[in-house]
């Protein structure tokens, strides 16, 4: 092959990479972004606690604010704190996200220790026996301001989870079990 050949295939092929990488989208990273700072902010309705803060910032998980979450999540009868998923913190950052609100979310139910979760359900057949309240992957929450049908409805249009509807209590159930929804 003579040298004015080679020379041609390789402006060719580097033609045809050129062309190739102007095809790309100039946001392919975007979406795989860890810079950014991640904040939510609760009140427990049971204990009158109140808290915000950053749970994610630049690609990682504050240890500090998740032990803090936990902790105003926690079975408020008991008082027995346990891990909560960070999923679930992921789920309603997007769920305000989605409402388009930074609104402080209401805590009506977040852990669930097996007593308190045995006692419920003795009381009501809206308490699931094998809760995902008890794994800390659940929390039954309110936003003043946004009607529990909207709240609903972000919620299940974010396909996340599960998503019951409470609207005589007040309040929508969210998990991040399987996609599913209920009332």
């Amino acid at each position: 092959m003579s040298l004015e050949c080679v020379a041609r295939r390789q402006v060719l092929f580097g033609l045809g990479g050129a062309a190739l990488v102007s095809m790309l989208p100039k946001t392919a990273n975007a979406s795989r972004s860890t810079q950014g700072v991640k904040q939510l902010s609760f009140y427990n309705r049971h204990t009158g606690e109140r808290i915000q803060g950053d749970f994610w910032v630049d690609g990682q998980y504050q240890a500090n604010i998740i032990t803090e979450f936990n902790h105003l999540l926690r079975d408020h009868r008991q008082n027995v704190a346990a891990p909560m998923d960070k999923r679930l913190f992921e789920y309603l950052y997007k769920l305000q996200s989605t409402l388009d609100t930074d609104g402080e979310i209401h805590v009506i139910s977040g852990y669930r220790s097996p007593k308190t979760n045995n006692m419920l359900a003795a009381k009501s057949n809206g308490v699931a026996k094998k809760s995902y309240h008890m794994k800390g992957m659940a929390m039954d929450i309110a936003i003043p301001g946004v009607s529990t049908k909207n709240l609903r409805d972000a919620a299940m249009s974010l396909k996340l989870g599960g998503v019951g509807y409470y609207p005589k209590s007040g309040f929508v159930h969210v998990d991040c079990g399987p996609v599913r929804a209920w009332g």
